[in-house]
């Protein structure tokens, strides 16, 4: 998702994507040509290169380090600008982490230097539905908003799920690539308190609708933090440590797991 904010950075560009067909993909939302990658192996994607003449090879993958990285920009002559939120080392052109927790500093020594640093608040992207939802003022329709990631893999969802009262509306948006869905599904059937969003366009709506966010340390905590609605991240995986720490740091409410007594702090608050 962060990607398509960044591919319109660039409107003047004739954009590609290049994704593997993995489990929980979202491939089918994504507005530009895809290119289906069939393994991991950096020759496939040298040779995409090559083929399409790419100027800028932008990368989004926790997984491509900075060996695969010269390899792609030594065959190629490709400018590089990676995506980075975990402080790896990378040969890149260009390296952005636009997280609000971002510090430049922290990369002396993991990239060249001739890269040109993109980090912190000036750099986020927000989407533009929620710079024109945020003019608009709406009726608080759910006390809590969940969102635990397009995929949810550890099932955080449904955890937060069982332990809320059925006295809470709750809307619950997460999408088609959630293997967890069908147990979200059946779930909420006997539940009118609970509204399931698949694959929404209208996030920002949403959360503007929304008294309290519950989400991980993540992309998301941009956006909520931009509509200005109160949340608590719940940490679901590694490459969220330093966005928890900083929002720790901040005073802002974080969770190692998810604990229900945290919603009745809040609205006893």
């Amino acid at each position: 998702m962060r990607d398509l904010v960044l591919a319109q950075h660039y409107p003047d560009a004739t954009i590609t994507f290049a994704c593997q067909n993995l489990i929980g993909t979202i491939m089918d939302t994504i507005p530009y040509p895809v290119h289906f990658l069939t393994s991991n192996d950096p020759e496939e994607l040298i040779n995409l290169i090559r083929t399409c003449s790419i100027d800028l090879l932008i990368i989004d993958h926790y997984d491509i380090d900075a060996t695969i990285e010269k390899q792609i920009k030594e065959q190629t002559g490709v400018s590089l600008l990676c995506l980075d939120d975990t402080y790896e080392k990378h040969h890149c052109d260009i390296l952005l982490n636009h997280n609000i927790s971002a510090d430049a500093i922290r990369y002396k020594g993991l990239v060249p230097e001739h890269c040109e640093l993109r980090c912190g608040a000036e750099y986020t992207l927000i989407r533009d539905e929620f710079k024109t939802e945020k003019q608009i003022r709406r009726e608080k329709l759910y006390d809590i908003f969940i969102a635990m990631g397009g995929s949810d893999p550890t099932n955080a969802t449904l955890g937060i799920l069982t332990t809320l009262s059925d006295d809470l509306s709750v809307c619950v948006a997460t999408t088609s690539g959630n293997p967890h869905l069908s147990e979200l599904e059946t779930f909420i059937q006997d539940k009118k308190n609970i509204s399931l969003k698949v694959n929404s366009n209208s996030i920002a709506q949403l959360l503007n609708q929304s008294r309290l966010a519950i989400i991980t340390p993540s992309v998301m905590v941009h956006e909520v933090l931009f509509m200005g609605t109160p949340f608590i991240a719940i940490k679901t995986a590694p490459n969220q440590i330093d966005m928890f720490e900083y929002l720790r740091k901040e005073k802002y409410v974080v969770l190692e797991e998810w604990n229900a007594d945290a919603i009745t702090r809040f609205y006893n608050a």
